[in-house]
């Protein structure tokens, strides 16, 4: 298995000289996208989740303008925008400029005083797939935005300022996972994220397991989508069980014994959701710890039952995404799978044998394009650092 390293330095600053003009931009800041390895829905649940950086990113190569607006060229869109830092207001946000404009808002909330920017933006993070693409666009502009205007580098303040962005400017009620492991990931390992307290550590992957993603090909988008829906339900079922047992702030505080005792007095559906949640916030406690001692086998299994309790519980599966998955178990290197991210399409995720990931790809990525007709993906992925600021040459 070789790693691909698609760190998109060159490309960015061959696109910021064709749009903007010399001289060439002597840094460029660049952010990872991210998989979920486990807990999906829990971020904002205040539980835990165990995301992994990952070697696709968004590179933008930037230069200090002389004035206060933001000119930014993205070459997946093959077009420029621009924006004044003077008239940004929250809930303005439009397109892929809000992810950008967004976090410079946020960050004059905060009290920055930000310089005006050209900055030319390339991604080989797939987008609408699952990959936190949007999470890694607002890094990458976070850290040239701090870089220019002199500002310290807080990686968990910049991942709070990141979410506000997306929830204020953009209009995505995010959790937190998304900005914080973009931000704040080591290369090697894996995040154990609290979502509550914001307290994490670092899970070295073992050198026998691979982390292999499986793009069904079937985008997703979600504002304004069935996402904020499967938050208020399970906000409903707070505010429902809330009620009769003190302390109760979020589902991280409910057992299974008091979820059951408020059946009565919830929706189906909203104790669907609150099943999965409950079940789920540990499960990447267990697997985090299942990799510590090298237990491949029982990790798997956390992955496997996750992807149950998404598909029947939270019902944000797929096909596709129910498919790719069956067939990747169906594979004798592979230790488990599941789909991953919000759900509604984008991709999935599966731990394999080491030695046997690139004849992982190989068997099941024509497998499932065979049984889906959809032009899914499967790549072989390595855990790499948070975003961060490289030469121009790198």
């Amino acid at each position: 298995m070789t790693p691909v390293d698609l760190l998109p330095t060159a490309p960015a600053l061959e696109l910021f000289v064709r749009t903007f003009g010399g001289p060439l931009p002597a840094r460029v800041a660049v952010a990872p996208g991210r998989v979920n390895l486990i807990g999906d829905h829990t971020d904002y649940n205040g539980g835990f989740v165990l995301p992994m950086a990952i070697d696709r990113h968004v590179a933008i190569a930037y230069r200090a303008r002389g004035d206060r607006r933001l000119r930014a060229v993205a070459l997946a869109f093959d077009e420029t925008r621009e924006a004044d830092l003077d008239a940004l207001d929250a809930h303005r946000g439009e397109g892929w400029l809000a992810y950008v404009a967004g976090v410079a808002w946020a960050l004059q909330q905060d009290g920055a005083r930000l310089c005006g920017l050209d900055m030319a933006i390339v991604s080989t993070v797939p987008v609408a797939a699952g990959l936190s693409s949007s999470a890694a666009l607002e890094l990458a502009a976070a850290r040239a935005l701090a870089d220019a205007a002199a500002l310290a580098w807080d990686p968990v303040r910049m991942a709070l300022r990141c979410q506000q962005a997306e929830h204020d400017f953009v209009g995505m009620k995010c959790g937190i996972m998304d900005q914080y492991v973009v931000a704040c990931a080591e290369a090697g390992s894996a995040v154990l994220l609290d979502c509550r307290s914001l307290e994490s550590r670092a899970v070295p992957m073992p050198a026998e397991a691979a982390v292999v993603v499986m793009d069904t090909g079937m985008a997703r988008s979600l504002v304004g989508s069935a996402y904020n829906e499967r938050r208020e339900s399970c906000e409903a079922a707070v505010a429902t069980i809330a009620a009769s047992v003190p302390g109760v702030a979020s589902l991280r505080d409910v057992s299974r014994a008091q979820l059951e005792q408020a059946l009565p007095r919830l929706s189906p559906s909203a104790h669907r959701r609150a099943a999965h949640v409950v079940e789920e916030n540990w499960r990447p406690v267990r697997m985090a710890e299942a990799l510590a001692r090298g237990d491949l086998g029982a990790a798997g299994r956390e992955m496997d039952d996750s992807h149950a309790s998404l598909r029947d519980l939270y019902e944000v599966s797929s096909h596709e995404l129910d498919l790719v998955t069956a067939l990747a178990r169906q594979h004798p290197a592979c230790y488990g799978a599941r789909m991953t991210g919000a759900g509604f399409g984008g991709c999935a995720v599966a731990l394999v044998q080491a030695d046997q990931a690139d004849t992982f790809v190989a068997d099941v990525e024509p497998a499932y394009r065979d049984a889906s007709g959809a032009p899914g993906t499967l790549f072989v992925c390595r855990p790499v650092a948070g975003a961060r600021v490289v030469t121009g040459a790198a």
